[in-house]
C-alpha cells in the first residue's frame, strides 16, 4: 500500500500535475482579484493541460542529471510518457479548437496588444526550453543564470494573470485594456514566482556549479542571495499587492490574508540552510503558489 501512495504521489508531482492545479489556482485567484467573472471550463482545463504538457516535454528532453530523482523517474516511464503526451496534446488541440471557434469574432476584433501578449508568453515559454536552446545553446534564455527566474516569472505570470483578463475580455466581446490594476498584479505575481525559481536553483547548485551557470546562488552563496536578492523581490511583490489594495480599498482582513504567503517566502527561504530533498521542493516551495492561489481566493470571496 505504502509502495502505490509513493508510486502516486510521484506521478501527482513528477508529472507536473501539481504543477497544472497550481496554475489554475492562480488564474481563479487572478481572475477573482481582478473583478472578472469566472471564464468558461474550457479555459481552466486548456491551463490545466498546456502546462502539464510544457513542463512533462521539458523534462523528457532533459536528461543531464540522471543521478537526480526526478530525471530517474523520467528515464524509467520515458515511453509511457511520450503516450500520454500524445493524449494531453489532442486534448488541448481540441480545446483550444473549440474556445477558437465559439469566440473568433470577438478575438478578430481586438488590438494589437492584446495579440502582443498573447504570443509573446507561450513565446518566452517555447523559447526557453525549446527554441531558444536550438539556436543559440549556451547563449540561450535558460543558459542565462540570473535572467532564468525571470523568465519563468514573466512567463507564469503572463498565463495566470494577463490571460485570465484577456480572456475576459473576449468572451464578452469586449476589447482587451491594458490597466494600472492588471499591471501592479502581474507584477506582484512575477515577482512571487521568480523567487521561487531562485529557491529552486539551490536544489540544483552542485550542477549549476559544475556547469559555470552563473544563478543567484552560484555567485552570490545562499545567505546573500536570501538577503539582497530574495528579500528585496518579495518586498518588491508585497508592495505591488499593497498598491493594488489601495486602489481596491481592500479590508484589513483581506490584506492579512493575502500577506500570509509572502511571510511564508521568508520562512521557507531560510529552511534552505539545510539541505532538503525534491519533494520538499515539490511539495512546500511550489507549494508556496497553492498557498497563495488559496489566501487570494479566501480573501476575495469571504472578506
Amino acid at each position: 500500500m505504502s509502495n502505490n501512495i509513493k508510486g502516486m504521489s510521484r506521478f501527482f508531482f513528477f508529472g507536473n500535475f501539481f504543477y497544472g492545479v497550481c496554475a489554475v489556482a492562480l488564474a481563479l485567484e487572478a481572475t477573482l482579484q481582478q473583478m472578472l467573472d469566472l471564464l468558461s471550463w474550457k479555459f481552466y482545463w486548456g491551463v490545466f493541460i498546456a502546462v502539464i504538457v510544457y513542463y512533462t516535454q521539458a523534462y523528457l528532453k532533459d536528461q543531464s542529471g540522471i543521478h537526480h530523482e526526478r530525471n530517474r523517474w523520467y528515464t524509467h516511464h520515458y515511453k509511457f510518457l511520450q503516450k500520454l503526451q500524445v493524449v494531453y496534446l489532442l486534448i488541448l488541440i481540441t480545446l483550444i479548437a473549440v474556445y477558437a471557434m465559439e469566440f473568433n469574432i470577438s478575438f478578430r476584433n481586438q488590438t494589437p496588444l492584446f495579440y502582443l501578449l498573447l504570443f509573446t508568453v507561450p513565446f518566452m515559454a517555447i523559447f526557453y526550453h525549446g527554441v531558444g536552446e536550438m539556436l543559440f545553446r549556451k547563449y540561450s534564455l535558460r543558459s542565462i543564470g540570473w535572467l532564468k527566474p525571470f523568465v519563468i516569472g514573466f512567463t507564469w505570470s503572463g498565463l495566470v494573470t494577463l490571460y485570465p483578463a484577456m480572456f475576459s475580455a473576449m468572451e464578452k466581446g469586449t476589447v482587451f485594456e491594458l490597466s494600472w490594476l492588471y499591471t501592479f498584479l502581474f507584477i506582484k505575481n512575477m515577482m512571487f514566482i521568480s523567487v521561487l525559481c531562485i529557491m529552486f536553483d539551490v536544489k540544483d547548485y552542485v550542477d549549476d556549479y559544475n556547469q559555470r551557470l552563473k544563478t543567484f546562488v552560484t555567485r552570490f552563496g545562499l545567505r546573500k542571495t536570501i538577503v539582497f536578492i530574495i528579500s528585496p523581490l518579495v518586498i518588491l511583490g508585497l508592495a505591488s499587492f499593497l498598491v493594488i489594495a489601495t486602489i481596491r480599498e481592500f479590508s484589513m482582513m483581506k490584506i492579512a490574508i493575502n500577506t500570509i504567503p509572502f511571510i511564508a517566502l521568508f520562512v521557507v527561504a531560510r529552511s534552505l540552510f539545510k539541505r532538503k530533498n525534491i519533494m520538499y521542493y515539490l511539495t512546500i516551495i511550489d507549494g508556496l503558489m497553492l498557498l497563495k492561489a488559496v489566501c487570494g481566493v479566501v480573501g476575495m470571496v469571504w472578506f
